[in-house]
């Protein structure tokens, strides 16, 4: 066979993509109706002994009479409204969006022809994909489509041989049975032609009818023959001449240059020279999905995550699990409006912009750090996902961004005694410059001095905002 030259493909990260800095993306499908600890419950309800597994048994009864297929007719989805998910990223302040077109669960979220266990055949019977587009394009909203169907080889696969998964007519929901090792992250038997040309087609399906801006890829996809892989790739951007257009990726599951580097629930100790994604989630709990009693983080910490992250070249690809009716929690609501309204005063020092010399200064230490192939493989195992430990940026933090001959410091927190100093400025260091003019967003020009210490900055009487103020040096 013509060995693979991945040069076709190379692709440069767009523009927009830099600029846009802050996106969001929904979990949302059949998995939301349980609600029960994660959106892998339907992979976990199949495994006997797991916690969902006797969820499950108790609530639902047994596996061969109420298999995740008998979710679909009460996942209605019956207060579903585009518009609405539309108005909320545009209040959270991102600028891509889109919903997670098929998880693991070989239900598709759009009017498919390749699969017919889709939106609209099954559950809220509305093309879910198809009318986001529409609604967050017209919002000027860059559309993204995400992809985990890699994950379906061996997802279903029971260690209960009564389970629905191995009724011959029900292969179409669940796909043929398999030996029980293709659960696995990297199982023995990797998925044949049949599979992985259905994969492809789901992804051409989706470019075809949607024309996404961006094309996401979960971990795992690497189990995907690499001649599909290129194939998407190539279809994507030289066939179909999507130019601006990108792909995500995890891990090592393509080579690098031809997309952005995703690192889930990820950060980096320093800025990156290449532009990356940490995709994370809103979700306090342990879970992509909505679950009961959902807890959500706060405003602030994602605040100072984005910042964290943005100060290094990154985006941040956050998530939120909408309701089996397609509603959103008011938790999830209020957390994501309070975020825009933070990006409405200070977005200049995040949109836009390109990493300083340093990211920051202060006394938190940030690690490397992603949810690799260890924490995948303890999740397969245990059916519950394991944290990703972030560390909390203190007060005395600070980012740096800069746009322009404008370099923006992002303190963290506020100055008991009425002073910034940001030690990194002190003379003779990373700026030359002896005229400075000296403003925090939202209040206007501010009293400072400089010398070896650092840059001293008077803070101004009142707050403009809370979470975190920028100070803007030019």
């Amino acid at each position: 066979m013509e060995k693979i030259n991945w040069e076709n493909v190379r692709h440069e990260t767009p523009e927009w993509f830099r600029d846009a800095k802050f996106g969001i993306f929904f979990h949302w499908g059949p998995y939301s109706v349980p609600a029960y600890m994660n959106e892998w419950y339907s992979r976990n309800m199949y495994a006997k002994g797991l916690e969902q597994n006797k969820y499950h048994e108790k609530t639902y009864g047994k596996l061969h009479d109420f298999g995740y297929k008998d979710f679909y007719p009460m996942f209605k989805g019956e207060k579903f409204d585009a518009d609405v998910w539309a108005d909320l990223v545009v209040k959270s302040g991102a600028k891509y969006a889109g919903p997670v077109t098929e998880h693991a669960d070989n239900f598709s979220l759009w009017d498919s022809k390749e699969n017919s266990v889709n939106a609209v055949n099954y559950g809220p019977h509305r093309d879910v994909v198809g009318e986001c587009e529409k609604a967050f394009r017209k919002r000027g909203i860059k559309f993204i489509t995400t992809f985990h169907h890699q994950w379906l080889w061996g997802w279903f696969m029971s260690t209960d041989n009564e389970a629905d998964v191995y009724d011959p007519a029900n292969e179409k929901y669940y796909g043929p049975a398999l030996p029980l090792e293709t659960n696995r992250y990297e199982p023995y038997r990797y998925p044949d032609e049949a599979f992985c040309k259905k994969w492809y087609g789901k992804v051409e399906e989706v470019i075809d009818k949607y024309k996404p801006d961006m094309i996401y890829f979960d971990s795992r996809s690497f189990i995907i023959d690499e001649k599909y892989r290129y194939g998407i790739a190539d279809y994507y951007y030289n066939q179909k001449g999507f130019k601006d257009g990108l792909i995500t990726y995890k891990q090592e599951d393509f080579p690098k240059g031809i997309g952005t580097y995703d690192i889930e629930c990820g950060k980096f100790s320093l800025p990156k020279p290449f532009p990356w994604q940490s995709d994370d989630r809103l979700e306090d709990n342990i879970t992509w999905c909505i679950v009961q009693n959902p807890k959500y983080k706060s405003a602030k910490r994602i605040i100072h995550q984005l910042c964290d992250i943005v100060s290094k070249n990154g985006n941040l690809l956050l998530n939120v699990g909408p309701c089996a009716d397609g509603s959103f929690h008011p938790d999830a609501v209020k957390e994501l409006e309070e975020i825009g309204n933070w990006l409405k005063l200070n977005g200049e020092a995040i949109y836009g912009t390109r990493p300083f010399v340093i990211a920051g200064e202060g006394p938190t230490i940030i690690e490397d750090a992603q949810y690799d192939i260890e924490k995948i493989n303890k999740q397969l195992n245990y059916g519950g996902a394991v944290d990703v430990h972030s560390e909390t940026l203190s007060e005395f933090d600070i980012r740096f961004t800069t746009k322009g001959d404008v370099l923006y410091a992002i303190a963290m927190g506020w100055p008991e005694d009425g002073n910034f100093t940001i030690k990194s400025l002190a003379y003779g260091n990373y700026v030359d410059k002896e005229e400075l003019t000296v403003e925090m967003l939202g209040a206007g020009p501010l009293t400072w001095t400089r010398d070896n210490g650092g840059l001293h900055i008077q803070a101004p009487l009142e707050r403009p905002c809370k979470h975190a103020y920028v100070i803007k040096i030019s």
